[in-house]
């Protein structure tokens, strides 16, 4: 039987998960001719295309926030993570760069960046770490599938509470398959008795992200949660954003409005583009927009409603209202409110308020200008989709995590089997969370993977 250990994907998770693997055998004395071999395969000519890009091209590693308030951040499988993440925390992640020689400094939000300002630099240190230990890291090696072999019943391992991540008093689930290997593109395979599935998700595909693993957990028998992208901008079919392009707004209320019902609101910034809106408080939102355009059957019906003064009440914007209206009394309503709103929404919010850009301010009625005040205070877009996967940031949806063992990430269907990164049903907001759920997966994998291949090898 080979002793070989395989790593699918060369991303933040499977990068770690080939270090963690390789530092854990260290811990448990494993000799070195009793070791396993340790390869990682990326499809792409360099590990890390997407990390590289991670904040901006600047690499913000993780959040330096209070452990509870990072899994609050991670919207989609933030309970299943609590596991990993409190195993592998943002602390730990931040003192593994700082050893490799990467310093780190916290910035607004608590967001952590290398202070190179430089995500290559978390590249580097992950590639020349991994190598270190001894992981074969190949790249421009595609892989087609996993290998695996039916089990039969007296076959099947034994299975206890602690093994399947499920409690005593269930049933607990056996697994039905073992893994073999990887079967490459070019038609080689590679045999293995555990394999680590860290194939990454959907989005930026020309990172390497092609949802692979997705097919290759389907075929598995894994169930396969519906995948939508997510930190994504979202596309309106309001005719006037596109004359807004390039406008940035700052300390504006978003609130996300799901067949009527409020499933969201954010503070901060957004910024107004030629297919709708995007910027930091869109993206937070646009998980929940996204869902319900792209998962829900019939699709929901979704708006925003943006609050463009935040800081003043109905009554307090009225009365600004009235002084600016009598200050340019005798000029057009379209340069009445120049003090007021950004000029390229002065024009759309007259014409919502069905008030005539030509009218003079002083024979403005008070009814209309209820409904000025009342479309600064909400006005409404009509959001009609998201941006592709090539501008999502991450994917949500992905391998069901109640089919996953949160502690060691193994497959509760696939005995040798475990997966991290993004192709697990898991997905946070910006600022650093997903690559911690990425570090914390691939950890966690990667101990398991060693500790599983003592058991399976003993001396």
């Amino acid at each position: 039987m080979n002793k070989r250990i395989v790593i699918v994907g060369g991303g933040p998770a499977g990068m770690m998960a080939g270090i963690a693997l390789a530092e854990e055998l260290d811990n448990m004395y494993i000799p070195k001719e009793e070791r396993p071999e340790i390869i990682l395969l990326e499809k792409m000519q360099k590990c890390g295309r997407k990390l590289r890009i991670t904040g901006k091209g600047r690499g913000n590693l993780t959040n330096a926030s209070a452990l509870p308030d990072i899994i609050a951040n991670i919207p989609g499988g933030g309970a299943f993570l609590n596991s990993s993440i409190r195993a592998f925390t943002n602390d730990n992640v931040i003192s593994f760069f700082e050893e490799a020689d990467v310093p780190t400094k916290v910035e607004r939000g608590n967001r952590v960046f290398p202070v190179s300002d430089n995500a290559e630099d978390l590249v580097t240190a992950l590639t020349v770490t991994a190598r270190r230990l001894g992981v074969d890291i190949r790249t421009a090696s595609p892989a087609a599938g996993l290998i695996w072999e039916d089990l039969n019943a007296d076959e099947q391992p034994p299975q206890t509470a602690e093994a399947t991540g499920r409690k005593s008093k269930k049933k607990p689930a056996k697994p039905i398959k073992r893994i073999r290997g990887v079967r490459l593109r070019s038609g080689e395979e590679i045999s293995a008795d555990i394999v680590i599935a860290a194939t990454g998700g959907l989005s930026y595909p020309a990172t390497g992200s092609s949802g692979d693993g997705l097919g290759w957990a389907r075929e598995l028998g894994h169930r396969v949660t519906d995948t939508f992208p997510a930190l994504v901008p979202l596309e309106t079919d309001d005719d006037w954003t596109a004359e807004a392009t390039g406008l940035a707004l700052k300390n504006v209320r978003a609130t996300l409005l799901v067949d009527g019902k409020e499933a969201g609101q954010e503070f901060g910034e957004l910024l107004f583009t030629h297919f709708g809106v995007s910027g930091p408080i869109i993206l937070r939102l646009s998980r929940k927009a996204s869902e319900a355009l792209n998962v829900r059957k019939p699709a929901a019906f979704v708006e925003l409603m943006i609050d463009l003064k935040p800081a003043l009440t109905v009554e307090q914007l009225s009365d600004r209202l009235d002084r600016d209206l009598e200050k340019f009394a005798a000029k057009a309503m379209k340069n009445a409110l120049v003090e007021l709103l950004p000029q390229k929404l002065i024009a759309p919010i007259l014409d919502l308020s069905y008030i005539d850009g030509m009218e003079t301010a002083n024979n403005v009625s008070r009814e209309s200008r209820k409904r000025l005040s009342e479309n600064i205070k909400a006005l409404p877009l009509t959001v009609t989709g998201t941006r592709p996967y090539t501008e999502a940031i991450v994917t949500a949806g992905g391998v069901d995590t109640d089919e996953i063992v949160p502690k060691s990430m193994a497959s509760k269907l696939v005995s040798g089997l475990y997966w991290a990164g993004e192709v697990i049903n898991v997905d946070g907001y910006t600022g650093g969370y997903n690559l911690q759920a990425a570090f914390s997966t691939g950890h966690a994998a990667g101990v398991a993977a060693a500790r599983a291949f003592v058991a399976d090898f003993p001396e």
